[in-house]
């Protein structure tokens, strides 16, 4: 029975399942195996890609019985098994497209990293975050860099260092996602940012993102010319005329899907 469930929808979104409910869609080795494989294989014409999971739970960590087979791993099987770890949420991250990451119930330790790496992430108020990991003695090592770039080192130490599990309105004011709304209007409030997303122009929207990466950290003068030659790029592409050209003839804009 696969794990992770895969779909393209008319519109070109391609909706990313986790389906193993009964685990609280937990962390296993095949789940991870899965997830990265889905990334890697992500179609580039993809307009954007929704994770959700299946069930009360978003994702509640690491599996138990995954766990329990880890107590005996020397150093090398848990550099192998956490390497494993790090490529899937590196594939997921690496998404040339917008990840929209629709969130309820638990999303803990790994769970809570997978909202971390999320271009726009949507939770119902039921939603419970947390990286948890100190609880059982280790440390949230490969959502790290997500975490710290989504909320700061300040607040990801703080986090991290007490375990505490958020209630979404708390993740919100942090910055850990983007949108709260009840349980019942949680799909609703996904489409809503899905249809923000294809309002613009596709290739626009990945540079979007993309110039967001690249200036990160960096000092002003030293992506100058980068930001320059990007809207320089842009004006003259594709979508640059069409999206000029619609707005001045006051048209709605003809993207390709």
């Amino acid at each position: 029975m696969t794990s992770v469930r895969a779909r393209t929808d008319e519109r070109g979104i391609v909706w990313l399942t986790l389906a193993r409910p009964e685990r609280k869609n937990a962390f296993d080795a095949a789940t991870i195996a899965e997830l990265t494989h889905a990334a890697r294989a992500m179609d580039a014409n993809a307009r954007a890609v929704v994770l959700a999971g299946e069930g009360d739970s978003f994702c509640a960590g690491a599996d138990l019985n995954w766990m329990k087979s880890m107590v005996d791993y020397g150093l090398a099987q848990n550099v192998a098994d956490s390497r494993a770890l790090a490529e899937m949420f590196a594939a997921l991250d690496d998404l040339a497209m917008p990840l929209v990451v629709r969130v309820q119930g638990a999303a803990l330790g790994g769970g809570a990293g997978l909202v971390a790496i999320a271009d726009i992430a949507v939770a119902s108020s039921d939603a419970v975050i947390g990286f948890t990991e100190v609880r059982v003695g280790i440390i949230p090592s490969v959502v790290s860099p997500y975490v710290v770039r989504r909320v700061g080192p300040a607040r990801a130490t703080s986090l991290f260092v007490s375990g505490i599990r958020l209630d979404a309105e708390h993740a919100h004011r942090l910055g850990l996602v983007d949108d709260v709304v009840a349980p019942g209007e949680l799909d609703a409030r996904v489409t809503y940012w899905l249809d923000a997303i294809l309002a613009g122009g596709p290739n626009a929207v990945n540079a979007a993102k993309r110039i967001v990466r690249d200036v990160a950290g960096r000092p002003v003068a030293d992506v100058r010319q980068l930001t320059v030659e990007r809207i320089a790029q842009m004006r003259v592409s594709e979508d640059g005329q069409e999206g000029m050209r619609a707005f001045l003839e006051r048209r709605r804009a003809r993207w390709p899907r």
